[in-house]
């Protein structure tokens, strides 16, 4: 009789530990990471956009808002990436589930982004 090799996967610290949960869990956890790989594609189009089009707005705060933007594109991967890994592994081991940790700071830097963009447009 010939044993197959099973496949390692990979990343080895999220699939090394506790037992398989149940598929659909896993495939939810997967659809989250998209929605915010799908988020960070919208801040850094809408960051690339707002600096490309010419708004009756002052430059410095359109500018401002527009590297807010993209800086936050740039920090939704890491949520994507840490938000599905914490979710992975406590599905894993039967725990429950972390927050998202840097959903408060993107919170915070679109409260930013929205005053930018309303001072922008008064002054």
């Amino acid at each position: 009789m010939v044993r197959r090799a099973v496949p390692s996967r990979w990343p080895r610290r999220v699939f090394g530990r506790g037992s398989d949960p149940d598929p659909r869990f896993s495939l939810a956890n997967e659809r989250t990471f998209l929605a915010w790989i799908r988020t960070s594609l919208a801040l850094v189009a809408a960051g690339v956009a707002l600096e490309a089009v010419d708004l009756p707005m002052v430059p410095g705060m359109r500018r401002a808002a527009a590297i807010v933007l993209i800086v936050l594109g740039a920090a939704a991967p890491a949520q994507a990436w840490l938000g599905w890994t914490g979710t992975e592994i406590a599905l894993r081991l039967g725990r429950g589930l972390p927050p998202p940790l840097l959903a408060v700071p993107l919170g915070v830097g679109l409260v930013l982004v929205a005053v930018l963009l309303l001072l922008g447009l008064v002054l």
